[in-house]
């Protein structure tokens, strides 16, 4: 993370890069300016670096805002993450191709050296307007990767210069930057305890009356422990209490009703049948009594007394 200077700082560090690095190929005095195209192209040999445009980071859109605790105390200040469009020109001696020979070398160094080292950025922070800086303490790096431009952006790129000529150019995007807001945050409180539980998977964790924090040690032994004892005490206690109490309650329950009901009932229906078959003996047949069966008429002959009330009966 740094500051607000970073920008500035990030343009004067790969102006230094480029131009330590210009050798061996280039055999001549170049300077090397952070501004932009001139409107009169110098005669010597020069290499100009302009940041044309300064654009979000995408991929951190997500990480630059705050984060702060529940009573609202900053933990992680606001930074925003940046990328940086340079435009960087060659100019020289065009029977020499100057320009030329000096966008190569640029390229070379580039390719070669993508990250912006350390000790160019600390180089770069002696400058005066760069001392209270603090781009060399970041840990992010700046990477440079190159830019391709069509005709049309680069016709729109130079038409932006005013009353600039054009001139062979390269375009790189510097990432990532990051530019940290000024409040300070808080540090958290240390560590003061911590407890580790291992359960299996699926087992439910014991609640407040469970293992102590203090002792890790029982709670994984208990937890080892917990599968096997689960299945023993449903399987012992739940099936085999309710067969029992069944088969308790089931014989009881017969036995009682086989001594109370089954031979009180018995005796009964036999008494009540044995005097209605006794009378159903005793009692004539009201055929007989008519005369219309002969048995009938050969018993009341006999002198029974059914047979002689027969007609009594019948007149009544």
């Amino acid at each position: 993370m740094s500051n607000a200077l970073a920008i500035a700082h990030v343009t004067q560090a790969l102006a230094l890069l480029i131009e330590a690095n210009l050798q061996p190929e280039i055999d001549m005095a170049v300077k090397v300016e952070p501004r932009k195209p001139s409107a009169d192209p110098p005669a010597e040999p020069t290499v100009t670096v302009f940041l044309y445009q300064v654009t979000p980071n995408t991929s951190q859109r997500g990480n630059d805002l705050p984060t702060r605790a529940a009573d609202g105390t900053l933990r992680k200040r606001a930074a925003a993450a940046l990328d940086l469009h340079f435009l960087i020109s060659a100019y020289g001696d065009e029977t020499e191709l100057v320009g030329q020979r000096l966008i190569g070398s640029v390229v070379r160094t580039l390719h070669e050296i993508p990250v912006l080292p350390k000790d160019i950025v600390e180089l770069a922070g002696e400058k005066p307007y760069l001392a209270d800086s603090d781009l060399a303490e970041a840990v992010q790096r700046v990477r440079f990767t190159p830019t391709s431009m069509d005709i049309d952006e680069t016709s729109k790129l130079w038409g932006m210069l005013h009353q600039t000529p054009y001139t062979l150019s390269v375009v790189y995007q510097a990432a990532l930057v990051f530019i940290e807001g000024r409040e300070k945050p808080v540090a958290a409180k240390p560590v003061e305890r911590s407890s580790v539980r291992v359960l299996p998977f699926g087992a439910q964790p014991q609640g407040a009356g469970g293992a102590s924090a203090g002792a890790p040690a029982k709670t994984v032994e208990a937890a080892d422990n917990a599968p096997d004892k689960a299945p023993v005490k449903s399987a012992e206690k739940v099936p085999a209490q309710k067969p029992a109490k069944e088969s308790a309650r089931t014989p009881a329950k017969a036995s009682a009703k086989t001594s109370t009901k089954a031979p009180a009932q018995a005796p009964v229906k036999a008494a009540a049948k044995a005097p209605a078959r006794a009378r159903k003996e005793t009692q004539p047949n009201k055929t007989a009594q008519a005369g219309r069966s002969p048995r009938g008429t050969a018993k009341g002959t006999a002198g029974s007394p059914a047979a002689d009330d027969g007609p009594d009966r019948a007149e009544r």
